[in-house]
This record gives structure tokens, sequence and C-alpha cells, in this order.
């Protein structure tokens, strides 16, 4: 089983994008992309939930991973293929 992925994003953002190729790398094929520019209540949402403004915000699993800086250092430290597979 894999773990769910969820990503709070805009259309615009160059890191969104590393984050998706990053994750497309390690074998994801699907993401829950929750578009904060096209409703702005999603980013209040996001906001309460992560206390980040910033987008990307990656959920794998209930866990919040953080923005593509913290998912990169998570793949160069070996554990984001774990953490994928749900055993994180």
């Amino acid at each position: 089983m894999t773990a769910t992925v969820t990503m709070y994003c805009t259309a615009v953002c160059p890191y969104c994008v590393r984050a998706e190729r990053l994750l497309a790398s390690r074998g994801v094929t699907a993401i829950d992309k929750v578009r904060v520019d096209l409703d702005p209540g999603r980013r209040v949402e996001m906001m309460q939930k992560t206390g980040r403004r910033t987008v990307p915000q990656i959920y794998i699993g209930e866990r919040h991973v953080g923005g593509y800086d913290e998912l990169a250092a998570l793949d160069h430290a070996g554990d984001l293929d774990a953490l994928l597979a749900g055993a994180g």
C-alpha cells in the first residue's frame, strides 16, 4: 500500500512543480492537489493546519512533510521511499 500524497499548491509555483517531479520519480502516480490560488478558503485551511503561508505544503498520509526543501531533504536522507510506502 502506498501513502496518499496531498499537496497544497498554486498553478505558477516552481517549487510545486519540483515537488511533483520528485514525487513522480519515486513512483507517485497520483497527487491530491489543493489549488489555494483558486480557492482562498483552502489557503486559510492550509495556514491553520501547517502554520505556514507558502506553497507547496505536502502531506504524505497524515504526516505534514513541509515544503519542497523538506521533501528533498527526506529524499536525500533516504527516508522518502519508506514514508511513501506507508511505513513512516
